[in-house]
């Protein structure tokens, strides 16, 4: 008996990407034999994070979908036949048995070659505002899982977003002095952790280091990822304010930190809940708001507090913040709020539904019990 073969179809962005590479990893974890492939375009990040975890990819051209399911969909150009084909011929060629998705480029064609070869199709959606191929592709499953309840999808289960090994399994409090003598931090006093994300954030980096003075007054040290493309000066002094550039293994950040100030993407809200790190989050002001509903669970818990990106100033930080930073009994309660607010085992879950419907399909499997 082979084992069994899966193609995920999750691209263009590390949003889409990470939780389609977390579940493939969980999938290996749970059955060693599985053969997982890997469907991305050229566009975005694929041909970069996707080998460096060490799965086949295969490439489709990339073929947007329109934001509306509407009659622009039927006119997409031939670009998304030409897609679906390449989709198909992979599928073929690996002798797929379900696909799952994640949203992206490569997503809506794998979905629709899956559906016209018979193939299961499992959904995943990161987002609070789901992608228009996630929305396409829940017309054509009852499989379908969400990052958070209340996500506007049809035949929706919320189960979290599958994460690393890393964070789900870290223990803060066991790693939190070796993370602090990594980044060159004091062992005691409260740290606030600072990010835009892989590209850093321009607002953000401009606030937290315009309060660095009252931060320091506060006895506040700071560890600040300010992302590759951005600078930060700040004097040195004590308590340490740390500016980093990058940091590639965030768990030891996390760790680092009682407290952290950043974007509120689905995949920093996810992995800040499962390690139980509050934070105040500051929306990217695009999108539709869409970064906001991510937050919105979490602030809702008393986990973490939510600050508009124009609202986000030294003074919000000294007269808001601070106060905050520096109440260790409210610093814990938050971090458990946002503990309960998290769904550490998200990857494992899928995997066991997708290893089921696979043992189904092949006719050997008693009725999949229900998600969690």
């Amino acid at each position: 008996m082979t084992g069994p073969r899966v193609v995920v179809a999750g691209g263009h962005s590390a949003g889409h990407i990470e939780p389609a590479m977390n579940f493939a990893d969980a999938l290996r974890r749970l059955e060693p034999t599985a053969e997982i492939t890997a469907l991305g375009t050229v566009r975005g990040l694929d041909t970069t994070l996707i080998p460096a975890r060490g799965y086949p990819l295969e490439l489709v051209p990339p073929a947007p979908l329109p934001r509306t399911l509407n009659r622009a969909l039927l006119r997409t150009p031939g670009r998304l036949r030409d897609s679906v084909r390449a989709a198909g011929a992979v599928l073929d060629r690996v002798r797929a048995e379900v696909v799952v998705g994640f949203g992206g480029y490569a997503a809506g064609p794998a979905y629709l070659a899956a559906f016209g070869r018979g193939l299961q199709i499992v959904v995943h959606e990161a987002n609070a505002r789901p992608g228009v191929a996630n929305r396409l592709a829940a017309r054509l499953t009852t499989s379908v899982f969400t990052a958070a309840p209340g996500v506007r999808l049809a035949h929706a289960t919320a189960i979290g977003i599958p994460l690393r090994p890393a964070i789900t399994g870290l223990d803060r409090s066991a790693l939190r002095g070796a993370a602090r003598q990594r980044f060159g931090l004091r062992p005691d006093g409260p740290v606030l952790m600072v990010t835009g994300g892989s590209q850093g954030a321009r607002a953000i980096n401009a606030a937290v280091s315009g309060a660095a003075a009252a931060l320091r007054a506060a006895g506040v040290q700071v560890l600040h990822v300010t992302g590759p493309r951005h600078d930060v000066e700040v004097p040195d002094g004590d308590p340490p304010y740390v500016v980093v550039p990058y940091v590639d293994e965030m768990h030891y950040a996390y760790a680092a930190a009682d407290f952290a100030i950043c974007r509120s993407g689905a995949m920093t809200c996810a992995e800040l809940a499962a390690v139980g790190l509050p934070a105040a989050y500051v929306p990217l002001p695009l999108r539709g708001g869409e970064q906001r509903l991510n937050a919105e669970p979490v602030v809702a818990a008393g986990g973490a507090l939510l600050v508009d990106d124009a609202g986000l100033t030294p003074a919000w930080i000294e007269t808001t913040l601070i106060p905050v930073l520096t109440d260790p009994a409210r610093i814990a309660a938050m971090s458990a709020r946002a503990s309960a607010a998290g769904a550490p085992d998200a990857a494992a879950v899928l995997a066991r539904h997708v290893l089921a419907a696979i043992a189904r399909r092949r006719g050997y499997a008693s009725p999949e019990p229900p998600p969690g």
